[in-house]
């Protein structure tokens, strides 16, 4: 979105539908000048229906279903928000969130689906797993499955409802379990008629194909009670299921019921426009509305088609404009109904037939539709000007763009040139020289430290992005062993209206105020701008317990063990995400991890003779630091490096940091024994690190095993050397 435009509403979708996820799509290839957009899901990812039964069967890997919203997200320009919503102010215009500030809204679209877990069936909530939400279902399939494979758990399983979705699962399930344990068994139980909702000839054709593969089907049959090894009717007939699975019919979202709109049986209600009938505000679609102009059954062909119209009337909402579409759903639609293996059943009105090449058609259908989010369109790079400076275009070749977070930074080497001399010398009560973590200073009989840094927003969360930087910027003063006392908030906002200001400096003030409290830090003021971009800093300031100096980078002794916490990897992954290519869940570790506070591990590294956090020079320029400042060198097994989930593989494709050849060529002089093939790692710029710190033997055993039995990962992965200021790469170092 071109950032002349200055922001002046905003537009939520709580939920990554199919119908959120093609209005998304479709936003990315058009956004509209002035919109902030919010997606909120409990996940980074968003599983497609229409895959599901070949998942279970085993015909698809876990990946092919899911839809990166993440991934989707970027393209659409939209910040993704991974978290449950829990409720609606409507007058307010918020959405409310469970562990986060409220998120504001000038027109709000929902479409989170269903869940088919039954409403009061004695033991389900403790044994059972709904079909719907997809995703817990198949992470608890992938594990079920694991379990039978190594002969830990009997293949039985029970299925709750006997409709279309049922049927078809149980299918699926059985096929898959076949191939593990021949003696698998399946029973599909249903409080009423099976297949009451499909052509007679469709019936006939899958009651057929379940007497041939052997599930068992109980039509009319009460539940009493389910454990965890079986469910028990309303007679007394006990059906061996150590997982039982529902699919019984579609129930609303509980919370829906809160939020004051007009519903009808628990589904909010929609006209043709798909806006709320009582809120023009609110719109809604998939599987969670009601149309009330044509009521539909549940089906995800319905979201489908109604996602361009969503998309529309979305924008005539935010553009205030009086013309919105009408949705027109079909009467009826075509049902592909997979068997298990590969093949399926057409049902379409009174007509059900099983032929020959059935399910490769449904499978290139679906493939079809995922595609779409597989293969983003990519956004044309806007042509140079006929004339430049010289050297323009291969800037633009060496780094087409600039990170975020650390990734942004200045080069060691001309950020080094420019402190050369900084340091007059000239006042005593100045302790800490350039190029530590920060400032010491005496002040009376106390120390205190101060330090200062901003990062370039790596995500659109304001909340999310100002915890992280709150972290990063307190790490310069744990590393030093002193502890928080006052910050200052230093930020730049995009342009944007007065309103948009005071909800997004809201949630910025919140998170930092949660950060720095946890901390024991005081927030005492601070300034703010607009310009191009979101950039958040914090001047911190922390005092030295009493009698003890500041832990800085010059005192590393030859023996002294490294110790590296946390691990590595937050460049190339936020450098992928910027381009679009990096996997959903990887880019949501990698944000747990940054957003996760150091303080405990600094405690535990108390004794070190040295300590920094790992931030934009790398691991490589980072321990370079402590050589050349404590006069000795450094050895490092790369073997007991530890990275972030998808590190390796993004830097095996070939991403990297803008940051990461500055930070190669600064550090790769001074480095022994450097593999391309190994060692990229060490120059990828993390945000929110680490700590690097060098302690005695004996007192780096007693930090790891504290930070073992607190959880914190650390992980001892060299040592010092009486040696050349340097670094050597050597084989793994024994570690106990």
């Amino acid at each position: 979105m071109d950032s002349d435009f200055p922001l002046t509403r905003d537009l939520v979708l709580i939920g990554g539908g199919h119908a959120h996820a093609l209005v998304l799509r479709k936003w990315g290839m058009s956004p509209l000048p002035g919109a902030r957009l919010t997606l909120i899901d409990p996940n980074p990812k968003a599983p497609y229906t229409g895959m599901l039964p070949g998942h279970i069967a085993g015909h698809y890997p876990r990946g092919d279903l899911d839809i990166d919203l993440g991934r989707l997200a970027r393209f659409a320009g939209a910040r993704l928000i991974v978290g449950h919503a829990t409720g609606i102010d409507r007058e307010a215009r918020r959405v409310q969130m469970s562990g986060r500030p409220d998120i504001a809204y000038d027109v709000l679209s929902i479409d989170i689906g269903i869940t088919s877990a039954p409403a009061d069936v004695n033991g389900f909530q403790a044994h059972g797993i709904a079909a719907k939400p997809l995703g817990p279902y198949a992470d608890r399939w992938a594990a079920f499955v694991a379990n039978v494979t190594a002969g830990k758990t009997a293949p039985d399983c029970a299925v709750l409802g006997g409709g279309v979705a049922g049927i078809e699962l149980a299918l699926a399930m059985h096929h898959r379990l076949r191939q593990i344990k021949h003696a698998a068994r399946v029973h599909v139980i249903d409080t009423g008629p099976a297949l009451s909702g499909v052509a007679a000839s469709t019936s006939r054709l899958l009651r057929a194909q379940m007497q041939k593969v052997g599930i068992a089907l109980s039509e009319g049959a009460g539940i009493a009670q389910i454990t965890h090894d079986s469910v028990t009717l309303a007679d007394g007939t006990a059906i061996p299921a150590a997982l039982c699975v529902s699919a019984a019919g579609a129930r609303p979202w509980p919370w829906l019921a809160q939020t004051g709109l007009e519903l009808s049986d628990g589904f909010i209600s929609v006209g043709p426009d798909l806006r709320s009938t009582c809120d023009p505000a609110i719109f809604a679609a998939g599987d969670c509305a009601h149309l009330t102009h044509a009521p539909r059954p549940k089906a995800g062909v319905y979201a489908v088609r109604a996602a361009p119209i969503l998309h529309d009337n979305l924008r005539a909402a935010l553009t205030e404009q009086r013309q919105f579409r009408r949705f027109k759903p079909q009467k009826s639609y075509l049902k592909l109904i997979s068997l298990g293996g590969k093949a399926a059943i057409a049902d379409r009105g009174a007509l059900g037939v099983h032929l020959p090449g059935l399910w490769h058609w449904k499978d290139r259908i679906d493939q079809q539709f995922m595609q779409k989010f597989r293969d983003l369109p990519a956004m044309p790079t806007p042509p140079l000007p006929r004339e430049t400076a010289q050297g323009v275009a291969q800037e633009l070749s060496d780094h087409p763009m600039i990170c975020g977070g650390c990734g942004a930074k200045v080069g060691p080497e001309a950020l080094s040139t420019a402190l050369a001399g900084a340091r007059t010398g000239q006042r005593d009560d100045v302790l800490i020289r350039p190029g530590d973590d920060a400032c010491a200073l005496r002040i009376g009989g106390q120390v205190q430290v101060i330090s200062t840094d901003h990062l370039r927003a790596f995500t659109a969360d304001p909340w999310q992005m100002t915890r992280i930087t709150a972290l990063h910027a307190l790490g310069d003063v744990w590393a030093m062993g002193a502890a928080p006392q006052a910050a200052l908030v230093n930020l730049v906002l995009p342009r944007m209206s007065g309103p948009l200001q005071a909800r997004t400096l809201a949630e910025i003030m919140a998170a930092a105020q949660e950060i720095m409290a946890e901390a024991g830090a005081e927030i005492i003021g601070g300034h703010t701008t607009q310009g191009a971009e979101l950039t958040i800093g914090f001047t911190v300031t922390g005092l030295m317990p009493e009698g003890r100096a500041p832990v800085g980078i010059g005192g590393a002794q030859p023996g002294d063990v490294l110790i590296l916490t946390g691990a590595l990897g937050t460049g190339v992954i936020l450098a992928a995400d910027m381009r679009g290519a990096a996997d959903g869940d990887v880019v949501r570790g990698a944000l747990d991890h940054m957003a996760t506070s150091p303080k405990t591990a600094a405690q535990s590294l108390i004794s070190a003779h040295a300590m920094t956090d790992v931030t934009g020079f790398g691991l490589a320029g980072h321990l370079l630091a402590i050589c050349r400042a404590s006069g000795c060198g450094a050895a490092l097994d790369m073997d007991a490096i530890p990275l972030l989930d998808g590190a390796q593989a993004l830097l095996d494709a070939g991403h990297r940091s803008s940051l990461h050849g500055a930070n190669r060529a600064w550090s790769e002089p001074d480095i022994e024994g450097l593999s391309p093939d190994t060692a990229e790692i060490l120059f990828d710029p993390q945000t929110a690190g680490g700590f690097l710190a060098a302690l005695p033997p004996q007192a780096a055993q007693q930090a790891l095993a504290q930070m073992q039995a607190r959880g914190i990962p650390a992980f001892q992965i060299g040592e010092m050397l009486d040696a050349p200021r340097r670094i050597t790469l050597r084989p793994s170092l024994k570690r106990d």
